[in-house]
């Protein structure tokens, strides 16, 4: 056992997600890190592994800030499940891309799979998705944002990086 009940991990969980929301909200991903103890590590299946508060702030604020990452415009849980003998709260996080101009949703879920620590704290996060579907997902965002005019230079320099939008 953990000495952690569930409510407590799901509350403290629902506290962060909410400070998500508000990042996601304001653009300013500096405090992400501070969600986290000091010696948290954060396992990113496609970026690498960070192993503290820095190496989290450092990566959090570069990836959420940038195409197609500071793109999108929230996190919605699709569901959650909480293991107590673990300390472990895993959920679905739909990660959802603006109306590119005609209405259309885009959107890739991931699976996250967080560890309490107590006192409101997480010490270890892993999010686990497929990077190739997340890219083809904004590929076709960036295609349907570029034909109504509202694809920036930085998402064209996504574009440009990574192929031509069509057929993704």
């Amino acid at each position: 056992m953990s000495g952690f009940s569930a409510v407590e991990i799901e509350e403290a969980y629902a506290v962060f997600h909410g400070h998500v929301e508000g990042f996601a909200s304001s653009g300013d991903w500096h405090g992400f890190a501070d969600l986290f103890t000091e010696d948290a590590t954060y396992v990113e299946h496609a970026f690498g592994t960070f192993r503290g508060r820095e190496e989290i702030r450092a990566w959090s604020t570069r990836t959420m800030t940038s195409f197609p990452g500071g793109v999108m415009t929230g996190f919605p849980l699709a569901w959650l499940v909480v293991d107590e003998s673990t300390s472990r709260l895993i959920c679905e996080v739909r990660n959802l891309m603006p109306d590119p101009g005609d209405g259309s949703v885009h959107e890739e879920s991931n699976l996250t799979i967080m560890t309490y620590a107590g006192d409101g704290m997480f010490s270890r996060e892993e999010d686990v998705y497929n990077p190739l579907r997340f890219m083809r997902m904004s590929m076709r965002w960036a295609a349907v944002a570029e034909a109504h005019g509202n694809l920036s230079d930085e998402g064209r320099a996504y574009v440009a990086q990574f192929g031509s939008p069509a057929g993704h």
